[in-house]
């Protein structure tokens, strides 16, 4: 698949706040789902760089945000239907000066999927940690 990644739209946020809550009630299914609210996106990606990964005819596969500041991949989200094509390597691609900059990450240990993604991704665990989402690692990409 030929990923189109870019900076998403206004008119597109929407698209990528139902991504996000779809996701994660999917996903963390040891949380209870009204936990997660559609405008918690809004709130969670205040301040941060985005880019969201489409379909050449324009379907939105998911999204990524990351806190420059600390070079802090804070979110990485795929649809369903998409996981596992390589939207979400080809968003860590996207990322300034990778893979020769240092990032880093947290993913719940529940979240075994994503886990074994960041691993395959080149990242290693540096800690853990405790959330309201639960037990998570955190995850060190150290540049080549």
């Amino acid at each position: 698949m030929n990923w189109i990644i870019r900076a998403p739209e206004r008119t597109e946020r929407e698209d990528l706040a139902d991504i996000y809550l779809t996701v994660r009630r999917e996903t963390f299914t040891w949380v209870e789902p009204s936990r997660f609210r559609h405008e918690d996106f809004f709130t969670h990606t205040q301040g941060e760089i985005m880019w969201l990964a489409s379909t050449p005819e324009g379907e939105i596969a998911g999204f990524m945000t990351l806190w420059a500041p600390d070079d802090f991949i804070h979110m990485l989200y795929i649809s369903k239907e998409w996981q596992g094509k390589g939207a979400g390597s080809a968003l860590l691609r996207a990322l300034p000066e990778w893979p020769h900059q240092k990032y880093r990450l947290k993913c719940l240990v529940n979240n075994s999927r994503a886990r074994a993604f960041y691993l395959a991704s080149g990242f290693v665990s540096t800690g853990t940690g405790t959330s309201a989402e639960g037990e998570y690692d955190e995850m060190t990409f150290f540049a080549e």
